[in-house]
């Protein structure tokens, strides 16, 4: 059997005021109905879940699995609550969407907030069995990202060790409950690529609890190795999301895109399969290394219709799979090993 486990949707992209989208019952049958084993659920949304009510009563977790149509819950994704730990004040107005409207317009408050809302949801993943918790960073350098003006000497480590300064209490408070905090590596986080995820694993004293969700298409738009980004950070890697995405360079516009739509630049994200990331090589490697936990598909596609694309991408995701072999594929050609045979093969006696 396969060691990833899967295929498995995240919602959040789905989720709508018209039914079946609009309850987790029915979003869920629908997954279901595609093929769909798990799904990932959006940790602020109120039409599937009740976050508070989770994170005190595993009587309540223990129904909301039971609504699921037999889906098992893989995840609960906090990445709108993380963005909001660190808001660089450029950005205030654009965030204050994700947070609750009564601390909206009021950045310290909303912080406080989205702290909280994130010791929620990991209590609640402790009362649903589930040891991992996608999360986004939060920002306080990206507006500095391209170095014009130049950076003043300390600000990017000052920028880190605030950073880390807000995160270390929720990783500790995750460590208690078990559960590994996955950053999903985005641009417009301060955790963008590796060299910028090593940066703040220093500052948390490599933080056990801090980790990765593993996301391809990220890593295209940046012309980032993301095969070697495995190779690296397997042990980090907790979460993955199946994500697709080309980059199509023009004399027109590049990795910055130009200020265009999404249609129009140079990089855009893809549903899977329509892209340029080799997912077989990804599934391999992350087989090679043991990652054995859930292959999530997240559609964000500007070409394709997300029905068609959850469609295809719970197929796509299963055909992935790699059974991992029970014996190697030479012990038919084996023999018995010893000491005394393995000095003789050596020239030693």
């Amino acid at each position: 059997m396969s060691k990833i486990k899967g295929p498995a949707i995240f919602l959040a992209q789905f989720l709508d005021d018209k039914a079946p989208f609009n309850t987790l019952e029915g979003i869920t049958g629908w997954a279901k109905s595609l093929g769909f084993v798990g799904v990932q659920i959006p940790a602020w949304d109120g039409r599937v879940i009740d976050l508070e009510r989770a994170a005190a009563s595993k009587t309540y977790c223990d129904e909301l699995k039971a609504r699921c149509n037999g889906l098992a819950i893989t995840e609960l994704s906090t990445h709108l609550q993380g963005q909001l730990v660190a808001v660089h004040p450029a950005y205030d107005t654009l965030f204050d969407g994700f947070a609750a409207p009564e601390v909206r317009g009021n950045p310290k408050a909303r912080t406080k907030w989205a702290v909280k809302q994130l010791k929620s949801a990991i209590r609640a993943s402790r009362n649903l069995g589930l040891t991992v918790m996608p999360t986004f960073s939060g920002a306080l350098l990206w507006q500095t990202m391209y170095p014009w003006p130049q950076r003043p000497a300390g600000l990017v480590d000052l920028g880190f060790t605030e950073l880390a300064a807000r995160w270390k209490p929720i990783l500790d408070f995750a460590d208690v409950h078990g559960v590994d905090i996955d950053y999903e590596i985005h641009p417009g986080e301060d955790l963008h690529d590796g060299a910028t995820f090593e940066m703040f694993l220093d500052k948390v004293d490599g933080h056990k609890r801090a980790n990765m969700l593993y996301d391809p298409s990220h890593y295209i738009l940046q012309c980032l190795d993301y095969l070697e980004n495995i190779d690296i950070y397997h042990q980090r890697i907790k979460a993955f999301h199946v994500k697709d995405a080309e980059f199509r360079p023009t004399g027109r516009a590049g990795v910055y895109g130009g200020y265009q739509d999404w249609k129009n630049r140079a990089g855009r994200f893809r549903s899977v399969g329509d892209g340029q990331v080799d997912f077989k090589q990804v599934f391999t490697k992350l087989t090679q290394y043991g990652y054995s936990s859930w292959a999530v598909l997240e559609w964000e596609c500007c070409i394709k219709d997300g029905a068609q694309g959850a469609a295809e991408g719970a197929k796509f995701i299963k055909s992935m799979l790699i059974d991992t072999p029970q014996k190697a594929f030479d012990d038919f050609a084996g023999g018995k090993s010893n000491d005394e045979d393995n000095k003789r093969i050596l020239g030693l006696k």
